[in-house]
């Protein structure tokens, strides 16, 4: 009896709450997410063609699409701040890289341990950003090219990649009334 009323607790948990959809953002944090979102991919797309085209560098990497939503569409969540940011991409990019070196026999040994090292440690240096589990997937199952980086993808794209992110950000979220960034640097 026990064993299946812990189950049907476990199971019951699984239903959500009653609290419904969130509530629509205003047109302003419309148009201010996609000014933010626009400029800081599209800085690290322009930056990246002007300066490391035909190096074999890659300065974008998909993770960068999920720091964007969160530091202009969410930018006063914990997870969108400056340290966040930095610390969650760098840490993620060299458990990735480390992870890789060390087990590419098996690549799915090197993702799997890549992603999960990369959450502990994010949470442990309190930098937790989801998007930096991404960035430690790509350090094992990208191209050639990133993995031919090694130690280069933590610099370039992992440290650059978010410093350009966020000066858009310190620049974009400061322009309507209604925002502020960051919450806190540190």
């Amino acid at each position: 009896m026990k064993i299946e009323t812990s189950l049907m607790e476990y199971l019951l948990k699984m239903r959500g709450t009653t609290a419904g959809s969130p509530p629509r953002v205003s047109n302003e944090e419309v148009f201010w997410s996609w000014i933010g979102a626009l400029l800081g991919i599209g800085a690290i797309a322009c930056i990246g063609a002007q300066f490391f085209s035909g190096h074999d560098l890659s300065l974008m990497i998909g993770s960068f699409g999920a720091s964007a939503v969160l530091l202009y569409g969410a930018p006063r969540s914990p997870l969108a701040q400056p340290r966040n940011l930095l610390g969650g991409h760098v840490i993620s990019a060299l458990v990735g890289v480390i992870c890789w070196q060390l087990f590419h026999a098996v690549p799915g040994l090197a993702q799997t341990l890549a992603v999960a090292t990369a959450i502990a440690l994010m949470h442990l240096t309190r930098t937790l950003h989801p998007p930096g589990g991404a960035t430690a997937l790509i350090a094992t199952l990208g191209s050639q090219e990133i993995q031919r980086l090694g130690f280069w993808y933590v610099l370039m794209p992992a440290t650059l990649g978010p410093l350009i992110l966020l000066v858009v950000a310190l620049l974009v979220n400061n322009l309507s009334r209604s925002r502020r960034y960051p919450e806190s640097w540190f």
